[in-house]
């Protein structure tokens, strides 16, 4: 059975008062200033971003786009449980100078969610499906924005095809065995037996304090973050089919820990240009995961930022000024 983003997409922008289109079609919002953001180096706020939707394997693959293609390009691939949505506001700052597309992963925000019968809902797959996504769109040269899931998506993608990665630019996406925090032992545990210990993974994984724990991490100043940003993924991960799908990809997550050895040789070895911006209270995440990058790749640029797993959800500006001054 196949779960269609697209009514749910217009329901929502409808009350935002923008409709988009399908496949090929787009309507367009335009953000104004807002006065906590204006202290950027980041020109032009009133850019747009387009909400648009691309057939893929017979899928629709919704994305985010702003920005002229004409300018260097950035591919954001974004996390769990969130979707493109998490790079609003940062598409925004960063849009006068740099073309920026984000799609969602099959499952995940507005894309289609097929059955867990006829999808297989592996970490390559879903690389596969966005390098599929990144041709049709012709995007051919990037730079890879990855937050958590989309690190070890785009790493994938960059060690199959390395002519196509300008740089890359990690938010608290993890590469190393010594950056996974101790919430880890209990997803060991799913792995090594997934019946045994699946009902203590959903609490673990998939419920409320668990999305919440997510934003917050061990930040000392919780007053800074919205409630809606975890409801709101609650709400996702509530919906028919999402507590089946999840699982099944985090039930691959295991063969992302096993490819970490791999992915740390092609960094030494290909020594890609890398920005590193990554949240120091991430409760998922440990720092090591951002300083062991030099390790590899001696002139990667790694900041610490006040904030959690998410680190846009409070460092939004520090991450655009990183990024803008970064790929200048």
């Amino acid at each position: 059975m196949l779960f269609s983003r697209r009514k749910l997409l217009g329901f929502a922008l409808a009350a935002a008062g923008t409709i988009c289109g399908r496949s090929g079609e787009a309507k367009q919002k335009t953000v104004p200033d807002s006065g906590d953001n204006t202290d950027t180096a980041s020109g032009d706020h009133h850019s747009s971003i387009s909400y648009r939707f691309q057939t893929v394997k017979g899928n629709q693959i919704f994305y985010r786009v702003a920005g002229k293609p004409s300018n260097p390009a950035i591919l954001l691939l974004h996390g769990f449980p969130s979707s493109s949505r998490m790079f609003d506001r940062l598409m925004t700052l960063l849009s006068d100078r740099f073309y920026l597309i984000a799609p969602d992963y099959p499952g995940f925000g507005h894309s289609d969610a097929p059955d867990t019968r006829t999808f297989n809902y592996t970490f390559q797959n879903i690389a596969d499906t966005i390098y599929d996504f990144t041709e049709q769109v012709g995007l051919k040269k990037y730079s890879l924005f990855m937050q958590d899931y989309g690190a070890p998506v785009g790493m994938r993608l960059a060690t199959a095809h390395p002519d196509r990665v300008t740089s890359l630019i990690i938010q608290n996406g993890n590469l190393y065995e010594q950056g996974l925090g101790p919430a880890w032992e209990a997803r060991r545990a799913f792995w090594s037996d997934r019946e045994a210990h699946e009902a203590t993974l959903k609490e673990n994984f998939l419920s409320l304090a668990a999305t919440r724990s997510r934003h917050l991490g061990h930040d000392p100043d919780k007053e800074r973050y919205d409630p809606d940003l975890w409801t709101d993924e609650f709400a996702f991960l509530s919906r028919i089919g999402q507590s089946e799908i999840q699982c099944e990809l985090f039930y691959d997550y295991q063969n992302n820990v096993r490819l970490y050895s791999l992915w740390q040789a092609w960094l030494k070895d290909h020594q890609p240009r890398t920005l590193v911006a990554w949240g120091r209270y991430d409760a998922s995440f440990t720092e090591s995961g951002a300083t062991l990058v030099k390790n590899d790749i001696p002139g990667a640029a790694v900041h610490l930022l006040d904030g959690g797993h998410f680190v846009m959800d409070t460092c939004v500006n520090q991450v655009a000024d990183l990024v803008r001054g970064f790929l200048a």
